[in-house]
């Protein structure tokens, strides 16, 4: 059984249908010689963007000479008005300052700090199902957000902020396209950017609420009443270089994309999982039977008994990578593949078709957790495997995403079985991150 995979458009289509496609799903806008092919140009009559799937080019651009290809500000249009200038979308210095502050706070150490709170989301979102049928994408989205909540913030999803929070941001979700029109349009920086008003609304809400969070938090430190959190660790460390620490309007930003991207692609990734689970029951039975050795509350150590989980995790984020595409810009010529790149062109990396390459991955498309104990793969997974980018700009919570998930998935297998709903396949779309087209609709049975 091959899972779902959205279909690709024809190889020709014209700049206006192309530009409706990729507005409304990323994923289905693309043509499927795109799965085979090393590198694709695509041109508008403003800027020319290409696509590379040759590892080689990969690793040029995000390990060997990463400040020539900065984060293109054509993305940042489009989420600008909840991140600001967080991390997620700064380059140069500015990052580097970012990550310098940001970084100790995800060290390995401090994610053992961190699992007892991701423990008692779990344990809330096991009791939270309810047998029968589900929609699990709005499960795990709880789920993931009451896991930043308590990690970063040391409050539960039910907190009345927190809980506010939750709630704007799935109306933020539902408003707002991955990419803003302006993306596609050379607007001066004066002219306003066509955001949707709700979509503006809902940003100023969240980033309301999280300004409260960080003065109350704030007012902690100050009183030496702060507990040992995420939050207070970001707020406290000085930059080694300038010795300075964030803003209060700076950590708003930094709140606000974790809490997108550490809810957002958990939550993703965590559905997807679920549904590949249904739908392979053998899997799920494999799962169900590493997890039966986790304790009534696991402790750190026993995340080494999670080895196949942790693999299946592995291959989730292989097919259903959160992040599908990621865009650079370079900031000089380049010659790629026997083309001159000029300067100022989009450079699309596409995890999306890196992880299902024809010419990269044997059988593709197929769901194959055993994949990630064989010398093959492996090799593959050096070359083309990109869930978290790489290079200086990987994701800095990489580490505290393979503790959280493959710990969730444990922990609700343990409780629950999952089986499919016929005829309610799932259809990938790509919103801020890939998620089904109608929702993934499981039927739950306890065990």
């Amino acid at each position: 059984m091959i899972p779902p995979k959205p279909r690709s458009r024809p190889d020709k289509a014209s700049l206006w249908q192309h530009l409706r496609m990729f507005r409304r799903d990323i994923l289905s806008s693309q043509p499927a010689r795109l799965y085979r092919a090393w590198m694709a140009e695509f041109r508008t009559p403003f800027f020319r963007s290409y696509l590379c799937n040759d590892p080689a080019l990969v690793a040029r651009i995000l390990t060997e000479r990463p400040d020539d290809f900065p984060k293109s500000n054509r993305i940042r249009e489009g989420l600008a008005p909840l991140l600001g200038n967080s991390v997620f979308v700064t380059n140069g210095e500015i990052w580097k300052r970012q990550r310098r502050i940001i970084d100790p706070a995800f060290e390995g150490g401090r994610l053992r700090d961190t699992f007892p709170a991701m423990v008692a989301a779990g344990a809330a979102g096991v009791a939270r199902l309810t047998p029968g049928l589900v929609e699990i994408e709005e499960e795990m989205s709880h789920a993931a957000a009451d896991v930043i909540f308590r990690t970063l913030f040391s409050i539960p999803i039910e907190h009345q902020i927190a809980a506010e929070v939750f709630r704007e941001f799935r109306t933020y979700q539902r408003s707002q396209p991955l990419l803003n029109i302006a993306a596609f349009l050379p607007l001066p920086s004066w002219m306003p950017r066509l955001h949707k008003r709700r979509t503006l609304a809902s940003a100023a809400i969240i980033r309301s609420l999280i300004a409260r969070l960080c003065a109350m938090r704030a007012a902690e430190i100050a009183a030496g009443t702060a507990p040992d959190d995420l939050a207070t660790k970001i707020m406290t460390t000085p930059d080694p270089v300038s010795g300075q620490t964030f803003s209060t309007e700076e950590m708003i930003d930094q709140v606000a994309i974790f809490f997108l991207a550490g809810h957002e692609t958990s939550a993703s990734a965590l559905s997807w999982a679920l549904y590949l689970l249904a739908i392979f029951p053998a899997v799920q039975d494999r799962v169900a039977a590493e997890a039966a050795s986790l304790s009534e509350k696991p402790t750190f150590p026993e995340l080494s008994k999670l080895k196949y989980t942790r693999d299946v995790f592995r291959e989730v984020l292989r097919l259903y990578p959160p992040v599908p595409m990621m865009v650079r810009e370079n900031l000089c010529p380049e010659e790629m593949r026997g083309r001159n790149v000029a300067r100022g062109a989009q450079i699309v990396l596409s995890p999306w078709h890196l992880h299902r390459h024809e010419r990269l991955w044997p059988r593709p498309d197929e769901f194959d957790p055993d994949r990630w104990q064989t010398e093959e793969n492996r090799a593959c997974a050096r070359d083309a495997y990109l869930p978290f980018s790489a290079g200086p700009r990987v994701c800095t919570g990489a580490g505290f995403a393979m503790v959280e998930g493959p710990l969730l998935l444990a922990m609700l297998v343990k409780a629950w079985r999952f089986q499919p709903v016929a005829g309610r396949d799932p259809v990938p779309v790509a919103h801020l991150t890939v998620r089904a087209k109608e929702g993934i609709w499981l039927n739950l049975h306890r065990r």
